[in-house]
């Protein structure tokens, strides 16, 4: 390919509101462009490395068995009121009316249609298992697109979904997946993690997400280096240092007048935070619930949501009428109410409220003073010992590249995606879901790759294998320029050779940028003395070689 005729519109700079590293380096290297917020045009490079992903994609999809399809992107409202996520779902989703007045939306994920498919089609239990995947747009409506092309409106997925007869054979599908995706993101070259992970709105009994470590990511991981553990922030746990004081003999009411807050009486009594139960009193769809946590520790409240469902802080009207006490001197002894306690607590004795104005209450021990639901609900801080093996957990930010879902019968069931075993009586399909989103690979790919002059791709998902750069357009440096471009297209490698007639540094600059992992130099002096330069984009090592000898370093 011929720069000349290639369209890449390079930039020298971009906006200040352009933050993270990919999203700078892709609109500078002219691989993408934005139209609104969260659209965005894959211009050609852009869209050869969108393409180069996309083949890996397919060829570890093929090679566990799936089949590829394509269903519509435009969906009508009644698949998804069937499993409820047209009302569970709220502004993320498209929605809009046929002229002839029908709901329908656009597909965010293919669940619904994928199954809807299988009720109509599998019959038998011989039918089965089955895996089908498609590499299709989603769309959805995005509160706050961002960093580029990892958080759009508008992007391209692969998900394919698995149909089994039961849940063994929905461990198998997960776990052929589970090494699909790690060698497709080893092809990518990418660093990543496999994490445990929250279904969310997907629902299923079990779910992991793939994260390539990143600053510019949103996502956090929580990593424990000796035993492996890992998990996304959302659902990892922990175990605190320390905390509480000796057992107790009994309770002891201790006068704080006007003091509400955790900080404020450990100044009083001379205890430090972790020594004291704080008590939070919420509103959630069942009622008042009273969450317990240690006095230094946060709420993680996607965790509580995921028990209680959706929740508000209970205000003081709520708080006198239902415990009889005032804010801030709430206490978990003696209510009949629902209380939800981080395990932490399970251990020691605390100071906690004495349900009583401008009064708390020491020694107070779990099972003896209050009886609770105990789950981990508390925020993971880095340095806190890992659940498994007690060694310090580490949290880094990453991307999330991939997901993968045990659905179960969440969407045959409402779908009515049945089958008869082999006694004749009918059973739901078992499904699972599994995602990955190649603008994130790109992105994430970027991130991981970059230097001071630009990108440096994996050599897998460049846009190019090789760059030729003559630094002049002589006709002994365009000779030799056009020789070689002939000679490794025709051992099958992409080349784009730079025939401008700009300044080398120019191309240098370029070059670099645009970071094709590796560039042949011919200049006029070379080519008198006998040699071609060839630089590693990554390392910036050049080798002077005759142009005869390049195969011997692979091309």
């Amino acid at each position: 390919m011929f720069y000349s005729k290639l369209f890449i519109p390079t930039l020298r700079e971009v906006g200040q509101e352009v933050e993270s590293i990919s999203h700078r380096l892709l609109l500078r290297g002219g691989f993408v462009r934005q139209l609104a917020s969260g659209l965005y045009i894959y211009l050609p490079l852009g869209w050869r490395v969108m393409q180069r992903i996309i083949k890996i994609l397919r060829e570890e999809m093929d090679a566990i068995g799936a089949q590829e399809i394509t269903c519509p992107v435009l969906h009508p409202s009644e698949i998804w009121e069937a499993t409820g996520r047209w009302f569970e779902i709220k502004d993320e989703m498209f929605r809009l009316k046929d002229r002839g007045g029908r709901d329908m939306c656009l597909g965010m994920t293919h669940e619904e249609v994928m199954a809807w498919l299988a009720a109509k089609e599998i019959r038998s239990y011989r039918e089965l298992p089955q895996i089908w995947y498609q590499i299709q747009v989603k769309l959805r409506d995005e509160a706050r697109p961002k960093a580029g092309i990892m958080r759009t409106r508008e992007f391209i997925m692969k998900d394919s979904y698995s149909f089994d007869v039961d849940e063994e054979g929905l461990d198998r599908s997960y776990e052929i997946h589970r090494q699909a995706y790690h060698r497709i993101f080893e092809r990518c070259g990418l660093r990543f993690y496999e994490v445990e992970s929250d279904p969310g709105m997907m629902g299923g009994a079990q779910s992991h997400e793939f994260m390539a470590p990143s600053e510019a990511g949103e996502d956090e991981i929580v990593l424990c280096d000796k035993c492996g553990y890992a998990a996304n922030i959302e659902v990892a746990d922990s175990i605190p240092p320390g905390g509480g004081l000796p057992h107790s003999q009994g309770l002891e009411e201790v006068f704080t007048p006007d003091m509400k807050t955790v900080q404020d009486v450990a100044r009083f009594l001379g205890l430090s935070e972790d020594k004291f139960i704080k008590t939070l009193a919420l509103m959630a769809p069942e009622g008042m619930v009273l969450v317990l946590l240690r006095g230094d520790q946060q709420l993680h409240e996607k965790k509580l949501q995921r028990l209680v469902g959706p929740f508000r802080q209970a205000i003081r009207e709520e708080i006198v009428e239902r415990l009889g006490t005032e804010p801030g001197f709430i206490g978990p002894q003696g209510h009949n109410i629902r209380i939800i306690a981080d395990p932490v607590l399970k251990k020691g004795s605390y100071v906690s409220g004495a349900n009583k104005k401008d009064y708390h209450i020491k020694g107070l021990m779990a099972e003896r003073d209050f009886s609770a639901e105990w789950h981990s609900i508390h925020l993971v801080k880095e340095g806190e010992a890992c659940p498994k093996c007690n060694a310090p957990l580490r949290i880094e930010k990453a991307i999330e590249i991939g997901n993968i879902f045990k659905l179960g019968t969440k969407y045959s069931i409402p779908l009515k995606a049945f089958y008869l075993d082999s006694s004749g009586q009918q059973r739901p399909i078992i499904m699972g879901s599994y995602g990955i989103g190649p603008a994130r690979i790109m992105a994430a790919a970027v991130e991981q790759n970059n230097d001071p002059d630009g990108i440096i791709w994996p050599k897998s998902i460049a846009p190019f294998d090789v760059e030729i750069l003559p630094l002049s357009l002589s006709n002994e440096v365009m000779e030799i320029a056009l020789g070689i471009y002939n000679r490794l297209k025709e051992r099958g490698l992409d080349i784009l050779i730079d025939d401008r007639n700009v300044r080398p540094g120019v191309k240098f600059k370029d070059a670099d940028l645009i970071g094709i992992p590796y560039q042949i130099i011919i200049g006029e002096r070379g080519i008198r003395e006998g040699y071609v330069e060839l630089k590693d984009r990554r390392t910036k090592a050049i080798t002077k070689l005759s142009p005869d000898s390049l195969h011997r370093y692979g091309f």
